[in-house]
């Protein structure tokens, strides 16, 4: 170690550290409040990258400009301006009569384009306030300090067009009135008006050519949105713009089409499947019902129905919507259908929703949306005696909830059960029917609608069920 240098204390590495983490932790939240106050959208994004540079470029110029050009004019005018005020003086000690002070008031006059009075002796007015632009001021009274030599006042605020400037002599107080032009480079602010102008010009032909070019991506992106949706796909819809956005328009189209395609052979396909087996399953119970009733037969009738419920299940979650177009739906008959067809469980079933002037009108896939709230329904009935069923919207956002008041699900295996034939514990799958699809179909359902169903606590006490689908 050096000789007269010391280690560091622990005390001083521990202030250190702490400066360094404050100082961190101010950037981190710098960053992200500039990072919130930064506009979201592209067509703001992309004006600002372009009106930056403008704004930074005409600073600059300015800035050289009235360093450089302003500052220097004025100066220099300034300065001819104490020059001929400071020769006149010379003259004036020159001169002891009255007519020699006439010449002298129009040598100014005409020569050097001075108004010269000839005050009598007295002290000068009191400093006037500095303006809030002061360099006339600044220039001006120094170089009349630097050429006079004597005590002076000016004032460039009683008279906007003119610069009144007081020397006190000896025997006399010598007034000047001097146009602002003749002490300030008073047409500068042309260049700023020009500068402003053309400003304003590059801008409004970048936001014209900027919207232009961001409407081909609104578009695109509602009818992705729209698609994702469910919903009826704009007609007008066709690859416009730069080559990027028609290259990613022309994309989406075949991936549409390409979906659309799969999903129509699939269905295609389903329907063949369905109807060849419930075709086998009808044989079966026409041969059932001709045998005789025996504990056999009776357990055979079982396991066919058995088979016909799940049947159904495997076909509903497969075909999903089944190519289904959305329509604007009422929401609170379709709500009151489920109602209605849920009194066959024999289960207290209650049905609320938001009081309001109109009814929920929004765009869904009714028997798909219908079939969703059902599978939630009959689930709720099977582990609860007792059912609430609301529906109500949140900002641009449907909610449609089911409780209960069965055993609920356990916070850990809320997701897991959205997955096909999934099933948790035997306490909730005593019914052999169960296929364990009714979750899968719902959340599949709700999906094609841009939404989700997630699960949650009942305010009865047991499991709650909410379709969120967009208004």
């Amino acid at each position: 170690m050096v000789a007269g240098i010391e280690a560091p204390s622990e005390k001083m590495k521990s202030r250190l550290v702490q400066v360094r983490d404050t100082l961190r932790h101010l950037l981190e939240s710098g960053a992200s409040a500039i990072g919130d106050a930064l506009p979201k959208g592209l067509f703001a994004r992309a004006l600002l990258i372009i009106i930056t540079p403008i704004v930074v470029l005409e600073g600059v110029i300015a800035f050289v400009f009235m360093e450089r050009h302003w500052q220097a004019v004025t100066r220099r005018l300034s300065e001819a301006t104490a020059r001929d005020i400071a020769a006149l003086i010379e003259l004036y000690d020159t001169s002891k009569d009255a007519t020699s002070h006439t010449q002298l008031i129009e040598l100014a006059r005409d020569k050097l384009s001075l108004n010269m009075q000839i005050l009598p002796p007295g002290n000068l007015p009191a400093p006037a306030p500095k303006p809030f632009f002061d360099l006339l001021d600044r220039a001006l009274s120094r170089e009349i300090s630097r050429q006079v030599k004597r005590p002076f006042w000016i004032d460039t605020l009683g008279e906007s067009r003119l610069v009144e400037i007081r020397v006190r002599h000896d025997d006399a107080i010598l007034r000047f009135i001097a146009t602002r032009s003749q002490t300030y480079a008073s047409n500068s602010h042309i260049f700023l008006l020009w500068m402003i102008g053309t400003s304003i010009i590059l801008l409004t032909v970048a936001i014209l050519f900027l919207r232009n070019q961001i409407r081909p991506i609104l578009r695109l992106a509602d009818a992705a949105e729209a698609f994702g949706k469910g919903r009826p796909f704009p007609d007008d819809f066709r690859p416009r713009g730069a080559r990027e956005v028609r290259q990613a328009s022309q994309s989406f189209i075949e991936m549409r089409d390409r979906i659309t395609q799969h999903v129509d052979q699939r269905t295609t396909m389903l329907a063949g499947v369905s109807h060849d087996l419930r075709t086998i399953l009808t044989r079966f119970k026409l041969e059932l019902a001709f045998l005789p009733d025996t504990p056999e037969t009776r357990s055979l009738r079982t396991d066919v129905n058995e088979m016909q419920h799940m049947l159904e299940d495997y076909l509903a979650f497969a075909r999903g919507d089944g190519g289904e177009e959305a329509r604007p739906t009422n929401l609170r008959k379709l709500l009151e259908e489920v109602y209605d067809e849920s009194q066959a469980y024999g289960t207290a079933i209650e049905l609320k929703m938001r009081r309001s002037k109109n009814d929920i009108v929004l765009p869904l896939k009714r028997n798909a949306f219908k079939r969703a709230v059902t599978n939630l329904v009959s689930n709720a009935v099977r582990y609860g005696d007792k059912i609430v069923i609301r529906a109500a919207t949140e900002g641009s956002w449907l909610r449609v909830e089911v409780d209960d008041n069965g055993p609920g699900i356990p916070p850990g295996e809320r997701e897991n059960v959205f997955r096909p034939f999934y099933r948790i514990d035997k306490s909730r799958n005593q019914d052999s029917a169960n296929s364990g699809l009714g979750l899968a179909i719902a959340r599949d359902i709700a999906k094609s609608h841009g939404g989700d169903v997630t699960l949650g606590d009942s305010s009865i006490g047991g499991l709650r069920a909410i379709i969120s689908v967009p208004l």
